[in-house]
């Protein structure tokens, strides 16, 4: 595990940012509903470091969920410019976008989407299969993802033999197990029960100290203020930029 290096206000460690890893400028998305016309988000620009632990809020309607379909590069902007490790999104045909998806942000969501036939391990493993990783690696990195989490003991369960915090886990470790730029969470503790996702935040916070890039989705205040940046969002713009109190 990587040391924190940084100085700590409070309890909270801070780490210095590091180098930029995504850059957006003028970004627009609209979509068509019918007739109707969408302006889901209006202009905003955004630059995020490497190294940042970064909450995105906003109310129902806010372009939040847009925002990090955009930061995932699971859509792209109808204008302006995004660029991941300064290579322009929005140019990018679907080949390259999947090839990013799978190599540069790890993925964590609110339903964990495990494969329900399958054991920790495999699920952990299936990003490495689709980046054509040899069975022995991928197996070992696989193991090393879980025991990372805390779930060395559990890795032949299925995800119906798991809690589900336990499942969060498993979701967090096949996130991890390409070593991402990102790590993307939305709503990482919408299913859980309260005691349960202060472990996982605390997970994130483990993370964030060792040096992994996090990037959190949520409606919910306390849940942002594990981090060290809020973005709040209303009504496709940006309301506020700035470090968590």
């Amino acid at each position: 595990m990587i040391s924190p290096v940084a100085p700590a206000v409070g309890s909270r460690v801070v780490r210095p940012p590091g180098e930029l890893v995504i850059e957006i400028e003028g970004v627009t998305k609209l979509y068509k509903m019918g007739a109707e016309i969408i302006h889901a988000l209006r202009g905003i620009s955004l630059q995020i470091r490497r190294n940042e632990y970064l909450a995105v809020m906003g109310p129902s309607g806010s372009g939040k969920s847009t925002l990090m379909n955009m930061l995932g590069c699971l859509d792209t902007p109808t204008a302006g410019r995004y660029d991941f490790t300064g290579k322009n999104v929005a140019h990018m045909i679907d080949d390259e976008l999947a090839e990013i998806r799978n190599r540069e942000i790890g993925f964590v969501f609110q339903t964990f989407n495990l494969l329900p036939r399958s054991d920790a391990l495999h699920n952990v493993e299936l990003p490495l299969i689709y980046a054509g990783v040899p069975p022995h690696v991928r197996h070992e990195r696989a193991m090393q993802a879980l025991a990372n989490v805390g779930l060395g003991d559990r890795v032949h369960h299925r995800p119906n033999e798991l809690s589900g915090g336990q499942r969060q886990r498993v979701a967090i470790a096949r996130a991890l197990v390409n070593h991402p730029s990102i790590l993307l969470a939305d709503e990482p503790t919408g299913n859980l029960d309260s005691k349960t996702g202060v472990e996982i935040m605390a997970l994130f916070e483990q993370l964030y100290e060792e040096g992994h890039t996090i990037i959190v989705v949520t409606h919910e205040e306390d849940i942002a203020r594990h981090a060290r940046r809020v973005v709040r969002l209303r009504d496709g713009l940006i309301e506020s930029d700035g470090p968590v109190d």
